[in-house]
């Protein structure tokens, strides 16, 4: 049956300290490569991710990269960009090739980069596919009765149906994937077990023997972060202020995704300006202050050239 794939490589990684779950090394290769091995066979290949060292540079040719709108979106929202980007992928073909009209293929694999052992369970979707032919897709199912929809096939129309409607209503902006297919006439298939083990936290990697070479470096660039944060505190006599550095690195994050890189910097030293007035002024305290200020960055950023945003 044809098939295309969806591979999600987003998400903050955050019980990882950030660290991209792309790049983690599992049996001598990267889990995106793992993934994309995972979704051999495919007629076309999409990979949803921020662009980051554990994507960029190790796409084979004709894998296409997407970015869900806005960065971080979550897994409802990648699915729709990948979605997206197949469509106008095929678009383009058809208009190189000067045909009347490409049928796009009929089921879609949507799967999370960060489950090493996912090709286990893929054989096991499709067969439960061809023995019920009447249903919208498959769904894997660990050995102890966990639902993953990230590892899963589904009609290509069906999703499309689902990510048009929901976009015509709440949207998909931090919205579940099980919230998504919903609607769907699923098959519930039990895959072999570890087949939806994924990584979460360095714990989960050291039971999956993923490297962790990458957790040693971020707990120092960690420790070095907050040591230079006190440091500034101190040297500004504001050793009573609370600064969420992981808050902070996020807004800069969505700055550089939504503006361009150098904004990152730029837009983190106005937000705690903004702050810092604020509290001098009597408007608010120090922890509300810059909570706001940075509430209103993230969103300024997010919104910066979207259509009707007025700029200079």
């Amino acid at each position: 049956m044809e098939f295309n794939a969806v591979i999600l490589a987003g998400g903050r990684a955050t019980r990882l300290g950030g660290v991209p779950k792309p790049g983690l090394t599992f049996d001598g290769a990267s889990l995106l490569s793992h993934a994309l091995q995972a979704a051999r066979g495919a007629s076309g290949v999409v990979v949803v991710g921020p662009d980051t060292p554990g994507i960029v540079g190790v796409l084979p040719d004709g894998v296409l990269i997407a970015q869900e709108e806005p960065a971080f979106a979550g897994p409802a929202a990648a699915i729709a960009a990948g979605l997206a980007a197949l469509h106008e992928a095929a678009a383009i073909h058809q208009a190189a090739a000067l045909q009347q009209s490409v049928s796009p293929a009929a089921w879609t694999l949507v799967l999370a980069c960060d489950m090493p052992h996912a090709s286990r369970g893929i054989g096991p979707l499709w067969e439960g596919l061809r023995g019920h032919p009447e249903v919208e897709g498959a769904m894997a199912v660990s050995a102890d009765g966990r639902q993953q929809p990230l590892l899963g096939i589904y009609s290509t129309r069906a999703l499309e149906r689902e990510v048009a409607a929901a976009s015509a209503t709440s949207g998909l902006t931090n919205s579940s994937v099980f919230r998504l297919l919903a609607r769907l006439n699923l098959l519930a298939v039990t895959v072999p077990d570890g087949s939806t083990d994924d990584v979460d936290t360095w714990e989960d990697a050291a039971a999956l023997g993923i490297h962790d070479e990458q957790e040693a470096d971020m707990k120092s660039q960690e420790e070095t972060l907050e040591d230079w944060c006190r440091t500034l505190l101190q040297a500004f006599e504001l050793e009573g202020v609370e600064v969420d550095i992981n808050d902070v690195l996020a807004v800069a994050g969505v700055a550089a995704h939504s503006v361009v890189r150098p904004a990152a910097p730029l837009t983190t030293f106005i937000a705690g300006y903004a702050a810092g007035m604020a509290r001098g002024i009597g408007q608010a305290a120090d922890d509300t202050a810059m909570s706001a200020a940075l509430d209103l960055a993230r969103q300024v950023a997010k919104q910066y050239l979207e259509p009707g945003t007025e700029t200079e």
